[in-house]
């Protein structure tokens, strides 16, 4: 009897203990309440390291020591732009797919460049300038952040945060909540889309009244700590680096209140680390004037911090500039996350951070250290290309365009002269590969009929849509840019522009790190499979389960 009794005691406690184990289970593998997407501008992979010893626990190194990080995540396509990263990263797909080609482009239909996300059938909400007449029309797939409201039956709320509207726009997809971006100029205030909504919420009209644009630009911007101790970027002064209009040196201070004026008013703040404290503050501020993570469904915030991408260009990567710009940054995410624990839960939310693309260093910079490294001149190349087609078809009229290293022909100009356009085409390619600083060159029939599984060429074709793209394809040695011999730029499918961080933190996520190759395309189809939902509809990517819970 006793030893049945103890038996049964035994069983019950076996089973109670599994019973306690399914409702932990059950807890720790609840959906989050909100993801929290945020986009770095222009942040190369080598800046998780090169600033590590400045950086707080608080900020880059929470989300790395207690996240899982990917050491070798690149970009698999051309061109690698700012709209085309923020694209490719919430579709899960490459341009080949989402149709977003460049941030601007020439569109042989309309016969006209474009920008990405402008659309005139909409108006500024916010106030009278023509700066929201903006929409995502032009991507046309949805996004992860679609897929999560189609999933829920349109429940939960998807907002888009960032200084550039592409970057706003692009990853809050077709059917966000809302998009934000910043007015600059004169007016220095947060504007949406009549796409999105009739007027802004009350939130964002009370950020723009309180002030905050003008508080940041009210003093110099000058190291946040002592300048001597900055080892890990050049000597200030240099001949690398831009200067503000006004300024008659690269070197700190920068005078940001003289200078206010001289550089497009409030659209200073934009190229100073000042641009993503003022962008985290309007994230904190959405979080809470939208109540997200507070409801029944997951919502998702889609935020990009675009000033690292302006002091890039300006200054480079191996600037004090850039070195100051991420300290900063560094203190803005760890506030920002120190804000999601108060505010949603620390168990209740799931991060990921990442990049639109990389830089690469600046190329005059590279040739004073004897590292072969270019500058192109486009108005040479396009003289270059008319002589061919006027030596080869006695014309020069069969070029309309010459754009993003594409050439776009004038299909009617060539058919009325009897000609063959990939017979053109075909001898553009073998002409132009002759021009000094053009490295490879490829027909649209190629990327159509051949399938290059990997390198540079598999990039290209990734990034080449048959609908919009252009019929010849450059591209250029590495380490090329076009433009001044100071700062830097990006657009290439060179490892300098192609490798970012990517880290995932939070519910659902594994600690951990990972040296396997992955690609941008594969956080969609990740954070897809964490919520349980649908891939966008276009996604190529695979889901890092490595990562996952």
């Amino acid at each position: 009897m006793k030893k049945h009794i103890l038996f049964l005691t035994f069983f019950t406690i076996l089973i109670s203990g599994c019973k306690v184990q399914e409702v932990k289970q059950e807890t720790t593998s609840a959906k989050p309440k909100l993801v929290v997407g945020i986009v770095i501008d222009q942040m190369r992979y080598d800046y998780l390291r090169r600033f590590s010893n400045r950086y707080s626990d608080d900020g880059f190194k929470r989300l790395l020591n207690n996240g899982f990080s990917l050491e070798n995540a690149h970009y698999n396509y051309i061109p690698t732009y700012t709209a085309v990263g923020h694209t490719s990263i919430y579709t899960g797909t490459t341009p080949s797919n989402h149709g977003i080609i460049s941030n601007n482009w020439y569109d042989k239909f309309l016969k006209k460049s474009i920008y990405c996300v402008d659309d005139s059938n909409y108006k500024t909400i916010g106030n009278e300038s023509s700066t929201g007449k903006k929409s995502p029309v032009r991507m046309q797939t949805t996004t992860v952040t679609d897929q999560l409201h189609l999933a829920q039956n349109m429940n939960g709320k998807t907002i888009g945060i960032a200084i550039k509207d592409r970057s706003a726009i692009l990853p809050a997809g077709h059917t966000a909540n809302g998009a934000y971006w910043f007015d600059g100029g004169k007016n220095g205030e947060w504007v949406s889309s009549s796409f999105y909504m009739e007027n802004l919420p009350k939130w964002v009209l009370d950020f723009n009244k309180s002030g905050k644009a003008d508080s940041y630009l009210k003093t110099p911007w000058n190291t946040l700590y002592d300048i001597n101790t900055y080892t890990n970027s050049i000597v200030d002064d240099n001949i690398f680096e831009g200067k503000f209009t006004g300024e008659t040196t690269t070197s700190f201070p920068h005078d940001i209140p003289n200078l206010k004026e001289k550089n497009g008013g409030f659209n200073i703040i934009k190229a100073i680390p000042a641009g993503n404290s003022f962008t985290a503050d309007f994230t904190k501020a959405a979080i809470i004037g939208e109540n997200l993570g507070k409801s029944n469904y997951t919502d998702f915030l889609a935020v990009s911090f675009s000033s690292t991408d302006y002091v890039g260009h300006q200054f480079g990567p191996a600037s004090k500039e850039i070195e100051d710009t991420y300290l900063r940054l560094d203190k803005d995410l760890a506030d920002l996350l120190s804000f999601l624990d108060q505010q949603v839960g620390q168990n209740n939310y799931t991060v990921f951070l990442t990049a639109d693309h990389a830089a690469v260093d600046v190329p005059s910079y590279l040739q004073s250290l004897k590292i072969p490294a270019h500058y192109l001149s486009f108005s040479k190349f396009k003289k270059a290309a008319l002589e061919i087609t006027k030596k080869y078809f006695n014309s020069i009229e069969l070029i309309e365009n010459i754009s993003n290293y594409q050439i776009f022909l004038d299909k009617d100009k060539i058919e009325s002269l009897g000609l063959d356009k990939n017979v053109v085409a075909e001898k553009l390619v073998e002409e132009v590969i002759n021009f000094d600083g053009i490295y490879k060159a490829v027909s649209a029939k190629t990327m159509q009929t051949s399938n290059f599984t990997s390198g540079i060429l598999n990039s290209l074709q990734n990034g080449y849509n048959q609908k919009f793209s252009g019929d010849v394809l450059l591209i250029p040695y590495p380490a090329t840019l076009t433009g001044g011999r100071t700062g830097t730029s990006h657009g290439s499918g060179y490892s300098y522009d192609t490798h970012i961080p990517v880290i995932f933190y939070g519910n659902g996520i594994k600690k951990g790190v990972s040296k396997k190759s992955y690609e941008i395309i594969d956080i969609a189809p990740t954070i897809s499979n964490l919520l349980q939902i649908e891939a966008p509809n276009s996604s190529t990517g695979k889901i890092i389960d490595e990562a996952l819970k």
